[in-house]
């Protein structure tokens, strides 16, 4: 298997963080920070929110998907790039690779949305499908890498990954400063904790007071549990929730300690719940959310953090919703 672009360092720092904003700047969508009246008279706080629904591919794993495949050598890009995914990091680093003109295989599971795997492949990338209970998704990943030296980019666990998310809450404190303002929480929807770190880094840079959340579907609270705990735990399961794009077995290695050491705490919102804040930030605010990408609005709507007279964001951390579901959650 090709080096990997990122093997001179392990821990992304803010000085990370800025290289990735300026290797993004121009190809990632630059997504508002948005008011929202309505959420600030139902919970009390002053309510932002980042969406990254409007980011390029869906969601904001395009991010972290191009920070690491334009680190990668323009003369040793042939080999191509491999990822694992459900869906969203599929798309970021398929939508990626075919704007840096390299080959993209994306390991997806069986049970993932159509609608994901198609888009997925419409990027131009092979799709090989798996079943989540049974295999090892990135053991074929890195299979299929090492018979073709390519590069493997992972969904969370990757320092240039988690530098290319952590220009989410980079722009977060640009946009916050430009008002006066600054965050006391922020809510950060969580499968492998590469976003929440990412945005950790950047948010703490310059508010190193605020508390943020990792918000995960009840049932699924791999993160909250391990903070709780200080060590890794494990999920049960991986499906069983509508909310697809946040079901992992266990935080990430290398995302964990990050979180830990940074503070972060977890929060958790039913399928129900999350359905109703899709519900709302598409009747009320007009924007397509997925259920993974609505589990923190859902949490800070319905109570689980101390929001009131504070400054909240909440990142929404992705749209890619079957059409389906999306008309029978909202009505």
């Amino acid at each position: 298997m090709t080096t990997d672009p990122a093997s001179s360092f392990a821990s992304p720092t803010i000085a990370d963080i800025e290289a990735a904003a300026a290797r993004i700047e121009g190809v990632a969508v630059r997504t508002p920070l948005v008011a929202s009246p309505v959420l600030d008279r139902l919970t009390g706080a002053r309510v932002f929110l980042k969406p990254e629904t409007l980011q390029r591919t869906g969601s904001f794993k395009f991010r972290g998907a191009y920070n690491t495949c334009a680190s990668i050598p323009p003369e040793r890009r042939a080999a191509g790039v491999v990822a694992f995914s459900s869906g969203n990091h599929a798309q970021g680093v398929a939508a990626a690779a075919q704007l840096l003109g390299m080959p993209a295989t994306i390991v997806m599971p069986a049970d993932s949305p159509k609608s994901k795997q198609v888009r997925t492949a419409g990027y131009g990338a092979e799709v090989v499908l798996y079943d989540r209970d049974k295999e090892d998704r990135e053991a074929i990943a890195r299979k299929i890498a090492g018979e073709r030296g390519a590069f493997v980019v992972p969904p969370y666990d990757h320092p240039l990954v988690i530098a290319g998310q952590g220009t989410v809450g980079r722009e977060i404190m640009i946009d916050l400063e430009a008002q006066g303002l600054a965050p006391d929480i922020v809510l950060v929807n969580a499968s492998g904790g590469g976003l929440t770190a990412g945005t950790a880094i950047a948010v703490k840079a310059k508010a190193p007071q605020a508390q943020i959340y990792t918000a995960e579907p009840e049932g699924f609270d791999d993160y909250a549990r391990s903070l709780d705990s200080g060590k890794r735990e494990r999920n049960e399961r991986t499906s069983g929730s509508i909310c697809d794009a946040l079901l992992m077995s266990t935080p990430g290695s290398v995302t964990f300690p990050l979180n830990l050491g940074m503070g972060v705490r977890g929060v958790t919102a039913s399928d129900a719940e999350a359905g109703r804040a899709v519900a709302l930030a598409f009747h009320e605010l007009k924007l397509v959310v997925e259920p993974g990408g609505a589990v923190g609005l859902a949490a800070l709507l319905n109570g689980r953090v101390d929001a009131r007279g504070k400054v909240v964001v909440v990142v929404l951390s992705g749209g890619n919703v079957d059409a389906e579901m999306f008309c029978k959650l909202i009505g």
